[in-house]
């Protein structure tokens, strides 16, 4: 009796086995159907990839492409993009067209509009002043050194982009130019004011030149700006600029200050500045403009520089944010400019004796007077470290 109970069980289990195996295969024949039309789909667009004019459609075409196209010597190749939409394109023989069409017959059409003017240019009068400025800033890009293109672009994308960008330049007129100046002048920002209006006269140019009309800017006016000539330090301010150096080593500042004091270098010299034998201070000159050679200048370390010498980093003072040089000037020195500290080099040069024509060679600065003078006296550095003993006019009286 148990037997036979064990074998009605193992022929139940056989039955739900089958079962589960049919309906199994019921599901893989139910998902092999639903690929067959894609299959069939992607058969028919894989047929479809070249595009096929018919005669009406080539005789819209210009003259030089009727019997190109008709011979199929060019073919046109498009693909169907997931999201339903057919696309061509055709980069060969100097043509360059993209199209795009849910309707296939539309996307041959747009082909053959697109052929027929595809030597047409852009009208100029569509042309943005944003268009025309990036326009500008390419070719100041290569002409220009980095620091002046940096200040381009940020003049126009914090003040002159925002309010004309969009406008289309043939529409800007020199009202809507004087007002916008006006704004700063107003603000009593006249350096920004002049700024703008030197950049906005230049970008005008060329677009006057494109229309062949007059610029807008040319009755354009803003104030003369009178830029400020800087002076010296006093030396008790040049003492009290010393002992903050000193008590304040941990920062970069601290020693960037002691290097411009003491060497006159502008603080955009700083990066390049290297020091040669112990004796000398080199830097490239930041002032020589784009295109010409790199000039390297020398400055001698003179005995008010080795007073503070061994607290100075050189590589502190290389890496230091000018930004932060200028804004930690102004709180110390309210009515200084981290520039003075250059002013302050020179005129302690000239009060301490050393011949004019030399501290011009160390602040890097033209030559002036006869052709003598500026072509044929060259100073050796012998001579340079002599006039150099003079600068020590101060005992800064510290502990060391």
């Amino acid at each position: 009796m148990k037997q036979q109970t064990n074998t009605i069980q193992t022929d139940d289990s056989v039955q739900q086995l089958l079962e589960a195996l049919r309906k199994q295969n019921e599901l893989y024949k139910q998902v092999l159907a639903g690929l067959v039309p894609i299959a069939e789909k992607s058969k028919i667009e894989n047929r479809r990839s070249k595009l096929k004019f018919t005669k009406k459609e080539i005789s819209q075409m210009p003259t030089q492409f009727k019997n190109i196209f008709a011979a199929n010597d060019l073919i046109v190749h498009y693909r169907l993009r997931k999201d339903g939409v057919y696309e061509a394109r055709f980069h060969r023989q100097g043509i360059d067209i993209e199209v795009s069409s849910k309707d296939l017959t539309k996307l041959k059409q747009k082909f053959i509009d697109k052929l027929n003017h595809k030597d047409e240019k852009p009208d100029k009068k569509d042309k943005t002043f944003a268009e025309y400025a990036d326009e500008w800033l390419n070719i100041k890009k290569v002409t220009t050194k980095q620091s002046t293109y940096n200040e381009y672009v940020r003049l126009l994308n914090h003040d002159i982009l925002p309010v004309f960008g969009e406008i289309k330049a043939i529409e800007i007129d020199r009202c809507m130019l004087q007002n916008f100046l006006l704004t700063y002048v107003q603000k009593g920002v006249l350096r920004t004011a002049q700024k703008l209006y030197l950049l906005l006269r230049c970008i005008f140019d060329m677009i006057a030149e494109d229309y062949n009309i007059p610029t807008p800017m040319k009755k354009v006016v803003v104030p003369n700006y009178q830029s400020k000539s800087g002076c010296a330090f006093t030396y008790e301010e040049e003492k009290k600029l010393v002992y903050h150096c000193l008590a304040h080593l941990n920062r970069d500042t601290a020693h960037a200050f002691l290097v411009l004091l003491y060497a006159g270098l502008r603080r955009s010299e700083l990066a390049s500045l290297n020091v040669i034998d112990g004796v000398w201070l080199e830097c490239e000159t930041s002032k020589e403009r784009m295109g010409k050679n790199v000039v390297k200048r020398k400055i001698p370390i003179t005995p008010m520089m080795k007073q503070v010498l061994p607290y100075i980093d050189f590589e502190k003072a290389k890496r230091v944010n000018l930004s932060t040089l200028q804004t930690t000037m102004k709180r110390l020195f309210p009515n200084h400019h981290s520039h003075e500290l250059r002013h302050t080099f020179v005129s302690r040069c000239k009060e301490s004796g050393v011949l004019s024509e030399v501290v011009s060679i160390w602040a890097g600065h033209s030559l002036s007077g006869t052709i003598t003078t500026t072509v044929y006296t060259h100073y050796s550095e012998e001579f340079q470290l002599r006039e150099s003993e003079k600068v020590n006019y101060l005992n800064l009286d510290f502990e060391t």
